[in-house]
C-alpha cells in the first residue's frame, strides 16, 4: 500500500531489559535514516526503571554518538504517559509506532499488547508471534511441531534443574553445550560449557535473566542469517554468513565489529534457495509479521540447514545484518523503513475490519 504524505512515527527505544543500550543505538541510526520530509519523528525512550520519556532532543544527541543516548535520555527527557503519547494529534496525520525494544519488555509481546489496546498501527510481529519467538524454549517446541529442522536441545524451569537433569542433558547433547536464558537476546547470559564443572555455573548465569533455561548442542557448521519481510506473503533476503571473531558469536562480536560478515554468503545457489524457503516457513510457523531475522546453522557434510532462532526486532545498527541483508537484496535502509511502516498500516487496517459483534 502507498504511504500517506505525512506520518507521525513514534520511535520507542531503551527499555527495561539488559539490551537497553543496544536498543538506544538502534534507535539512533533509525532516527538518522528516516525521511524527515515524510515522518514527524517522536522519539520516546523507556528508562531501565520503566519511565516513559519524550526525547525530542535524541536526534541532536546523535552528534555525540549513539552511546550517549541512554544518559542523554534521562537528563533531557520529559516524562509522558504511555497511552496519550501514542495517540494521533491530527486526523490527517496517522500514527505508526516503531518499537525498537530488544529483549524482554519489548520484543516479547508485552509492548505489542499495549499497542493493541491503544489501537495504533505498529511495526512488526503481534502479541502471540512476539511472545513465541522471544521464548527460545517455546519457539523450539513449535518449530518441532512444524517439522522444521533444528539442532538437539533441552529446556527446563530453573527450579526443576538438578544434578540428575544436568547429567542426562550432558549425556544426550555432549560437550560443549550452550546454556541460555530462554527470554533474552544479543547473546546476553549465554555460556559455552565444556565440562560438568562449568555447567552449574552457566545455569546460574542464565538464571539471572529468566526462569527458563535452554540447553543446546554445539553445531559445527556455517552460521547463516536471512532477513524476512512481509505480512501474509513474506519474502526472504539474500543469505548472509557470520564468521565469529570470538569462540562464538557473542555480544562484543555483534556490537563491536568483532565478527566478519559475508553478504551474500558463499553458498551454492541451491543451498541459498533452500535456506530462503526455510526462513519463510519458519517466519510463518511462528506467526511473525512485518519483519524478522532467521538464524541458521548449515552442516555442509551433515544434516544440512538447521534453524537456530528467530529475532522479531532485529538490530538496525550500522553493522546489523537485517538492514545489510536487505540492502544487498536491493532495498536500501530508508526504503526498508518505509516498507515496514506500510506493512504496519496494512496490518492495522486489515485487523480493524474484524467484527466485534456476536
Amino acid at each position: 500500500m502507498s504511504l500517506p504524505d505525512r506520518i507521525r512515527l513514534v520511535v520507542l527505544f531503551g527499555g527495561r531489559s539488559a539490551e537497553h543500550e543496544v536498543s538506544c543505538t538502534t534507535a539512533a541510526h533509525v532516527l538518522a535514516a528516516i525521511d524527515h520530509d515524510r515522518y514527524d519523528a517522536l522519539p520516546v525512550g523507556i528508562t531501565k526503571t520503566g519511565e516513559w520519556l519524550r526525547a525530542d532532543d535524541a536526534i541532536a544527541a546523535l552528534q555525540e554518538g549513539a552511546r550517549s543516548l541512554p544518559d542523554h535520555l534521562v537528563a533531557a527527557g520529559t516524562t509522558v504517559e504511555p497511552l496519550p503519547a501514542l495517540q494521533p494529534v491530527s486526523a490527517d496525520v496517522p500514527v505508526v509506532v516503531l518499537p525498537l525494544l530488544h529483549g524482554p519488555y519489548g520484543e516479547d509481546g508485552t509492548v505489542q499488547g499495549l499497542l493493541e489496546l491503544a489501537d495504533v498501527p505498529y511495526v512488526g510481529t503481534g502479541v502471540l508471534g512476539s511472545a513465541m519467538s522471544m521464548d527460545k524454549a517455546a519457539a523450539k517446541e513449535l518449530l518441532q511441531a512444524h517439522d522444521i529442522p533444528q539442532g538437539a536441545w533441552e529446556s527446563s524451569r530453573v527450579e526443576d534443574i538438578d544434578d540428575a537433569f544436568l547429567a542426562a542433558t550432558a549425556d544426550r547433547l555432549g560437550y560443549p553445550i550452550f546454556v541460555k536464558p530462554a527470554n533474552m537476546g544479543s547473546s546476553i547470559g549465554v555460556s559455552k560449557v565444556r565440562d560438568g564443572d562449568e555447567l552449574a555455573a552457566a545455569v546460574t548465569e542464565a538464571a539471572r535473566y529468566d526462569d527458563w533455561i535452554v540447553f543446546e548442542e554445539t553445531i559445527d557448521g556455517h552460521e547463516l542469517e536471512c532477513a524476512v519481510l512481509g505480512n501474509a506473503t513474506p519474502r526472504a533476503s539474500v543469505i548472509g554468513e557470520v564468521r565469529p571473531g570470538a569462540d562464538f558469536y557473542d555480544y562484543d562480536d555483534k556490537y563491536a565489529d568483532g565478527a566478519e560478515l559475508l553478504i551474500p554468503a558463499p553458498l551454492p545457489q541451491t543451498v541459498s534457495d533452500d535456506l530462503r524457503e526455510l526462513a519463510v516457513r519458519t517466519f510463518r510457523a511462528l506467526r511473525c509479521e512485518g519483519m524478522a531475522r532467521v538464524d541458521f546453522f548449515w552442516e555442509e557434510e551433515g544434516r544440512g540447514p538447521l534453524v537456530n532462532e528467530v529475532n522479531t526486532i532485529p538490530g538496525f545498527t550500522p553493522i546489523s545484518q537485517y538492514p545489510k541483508l536487505w540492502e544487498a537484496s536491493g532495498l536500501p535502509y530508508a526504503k526498508l523503513i518505509d516498507e515496514l511502516v506500510a506493512l504496519a498500516l496494512e496490518r492495522h487496517e486489515r485487523r480493524s475490519r474484524f467484527s466485534t459483534d456476536r
